[in-house]
């Protein structure tokens, strides 16, 4: 009988990824492009529907993903050796999971074999955001979401 083959999520730490496995555990649903606010005296993390700016707000995907640093200084690169500083990422985050020992959800493309799911799960914050050049005060914005409230 032959082996059975583990994806490559449960086989290497991140540093041993390559770096098209790296950019293949994100998701594409868009939730780290918002716009955050943190309590400076709890350190909760509260989400907006306040897109960055260079988020394509109808399939949730970076309209100039290779630019983005250059065009949004504040843009965050995630890198393997940062993860221990993200905690504001979701939950539902491929990079958050793998990171506290977790699997990824059967409705990341990953799993399911289709970019889809994501929007078929209701994660992709595709068709449900605004861009920040539209937003005004961001403390009009914060939204909550469902997976919040076992965190």
């Amino acid at each position: 009988m032959a082996p059975v083959n583990k994806p490559f999520w449960n086989e290497k730490s991140f540093s041993e990824m390559t770096h098209d496995e790296w950019e293949s555990l994100c998701d594409g649903c868009g939730l780290c492009c918002l716009h955050k606010l943190e309590n400076a005296d709890t350190g909760k993390v509260s989400y907006t529907n306040v897109a960055c700016r260079l988020l394509n707000t109808e399939n949730s995907r970076c309209k100039k993903y290779n630019k983005r640093k250059k065009l949004v200084p504040d843009c965050i690169i995630l890198k393997p050796s940062d993860l221990d500083r993200f905690k504001w990422l979701p939950k539902t985050c491929a990079y958050r999971l793998i990171h506290e020992g977790k699997d990824l959800y059967d409705w990341h493309p990953l799993k399911s074999g289709s970019s889809l799911t994501v929007f078929e799960a209701g994660i992709s914050v595709a068709g449900k955001v605004i861009s920040e050049r539209d937003a005004g005060n961001l403390e009009d914005h914060i939204i909550h979401f469902e997976w919040e409230d076992d965190e």
